[in-house]
């Protein structure tokens, strides 16, 4: 059985759910057939409705955990258990086009005499990753493929800079953890205000969890051994999907920021990713590094 996605995996629920505590009854089922385990849905339940395990605003997308093929059996299976536990709506997102909600469930709710809306919500952005790095290079707009050698040749020129993304040890998470939180702080307004107390918990833990499993990454941009950029992500199944990032807006003169992310894609070029998946949000700088948009949906279906 395939994890779609980061947001699905069981350590990041896990600290999801102790992270924010919601006041909802936890629903962690599996469906079986002869050859084992056939699907996974994580939801919690509250009032006769049933949502993921997670939140829109630090997962980006989510789905269920099916075995392919196995899509309408595990879906009569979960609908007739909900059934029987009083659930009468389910209210899923944010779902991507491919997810096994819109492609199966969406049709087996219809089937059963179900209510379906879906509607569109927020975007994601995504690459493919070529061979090398001047394949890259060369599949941006001139105008980008200029921008980005003349900002690079402008940060190396500043002396004595340094960039690594690297999975992160147990022994450095905390203070790289640190220092990306401190950079946070600093970046952009908004950026700032959605760092709470709660979600500064959720962070640490997340980063600790992640560091666990080994997929946690943080690249880092030094001017004059001090962090002048940073990024959050996560190395999986051949995807490196950029979580968040900060930087220190005394080096926006040398666009730190957004070079961090392309020292990134070029370390994940050399590494052999597939994908570089910049996740939700259509900030322009995902589009003009060569990102495409893919709308998300938003689900609520009413069950019969």
């Amino acid at each position: 059985m395939k994890w779609g996605s980061v947001f699905i995996l069981p350590p990041w629920l896990e600290v999801w759910w102790r992270a924010f505590q919601p006041k909802t009854e936890l629903y962690l089922t599996s469906v079986h057939d002869r050859s084992g385990i056939i699907g996974i849905a994580p939801l919690h339940l509250r009032g006769g409705e049933a949502r993921f395990v997670g939140s829109p605003d630090v997962c980006d997308y989510q789905d269920f955990v099916i075995v392919p093929g196995k899509e309408t059996e595990f879906y009569d299976a979960l609908l007739d258990d909900l059934a029987r536990r009083g659930v009468s709506q389910l209210d899923l997102n944010p779902l991507r086009p491919d997810s096994s909600v819109i492609k199966s469930l969406v049709g087996v709710v219809e089937k059963r005499g179900g209510d379906v809306i879906c509607q569109e919500g927020d975007v994601t952005v995504e690459m493919d990753l070529p061979g090398d790095w001047e394949e890259y290079l060369a599949g941006l707009d001139k105008k980008q493929r200029h921008e980005v050698r003349r900002k690079l040749r402008r940060l190396w020129e500043a002396g004595d800079v340094r960039y690594r993304c690297r999975e992160v040890s147990q022994e450095d998470v905390v203070s790289l953890t640190d220092t990306f939180l401190r950079l946070f702080s600093l970046s952009r307004e908004e950026k700032a205000g959605f760092m709470t107390s709660q979600m500064e918990v959720f962070f640490r833990s997340l980063a600790q969890t992640m560091a666990e499993v080994k997929l946690l990454r943080y690249g880092v941009l030094e001017v004059a051994a001090q962090p002048a950029a940073m990024l959050m992500g996560f190395d999986y199944e051949g995807a490196m999907y950029l979580y968040n990032s900060a930087y220190d807006p005394q080096y926006d003169s040398l666009s730190a920021g957004l070079l961090s992310k392309v020292l990134c894609i070029r370390e994940s070029i050399a590494l052999g990713r597939r994908k570089w998946d910049f996740l939700k949000g259509a900030e322009k700088y995902k589009y003009q590094l060569g990102g495409s948009e893919i709308r998300l949906y938003d689900c609520r279906m009413t069950l019969r």
